[in-house]
């Protein structure tokens, strides 16, 4: 159950990540200030993949909460790490991001974290 959990989580909070940051880099910048937040609240709710991925992380947050509840804390956080190595590995592949050496070697030392959490 705590794998399943787990995978669930990551997938719905790196499946949010990913469908934000491609909304957000075909609309652009979206200043701050009370104008900029009703751009950004008039984009939110015109945009599908805005609505779906507020719906991922809310999901990704029950499947953490339900993770919490059947497993030490000390577990829980350290292993969704684990979506940061997802969502590295998907924004090189699906939003041709440019991932250098450094964030290489960052994503490899939170696997390391991630397994050794695990065991």
């Amino acid at each position: 159950m705590k794998w399943g959990l787990l995978s669930l989580m990551i997938a719905a909070t790196a499946a949010s990540d990913l469908l934000q940051s491609h909304a957000m880099k075909r609309e652009g910048d979206v200043t701050a200030g009370a104008r900029g937040l009703t751009r950004l609240l008039k984009l939110i709710a015109q945009r599908r993949d805005l609505i779906l991925s507020i719906a991922l992380l809310a999901f990704s947050f029950f499947a953490f909460m339900a993770l919490v509840q059947a497993q030490p804390l000390s577990f829980a956080v350290p292993a969704s790490a684990g979506s940061f190595i997802v969502e590295t590995i998907l924004a090189k592949l699906v939003l041709k991001e440019h991932i250098g050496p450094r964030r290489v070697a960052g994503t490899l030392l939170v696997l390391a974290g991630v397994i050794l959490v695990a065991r």
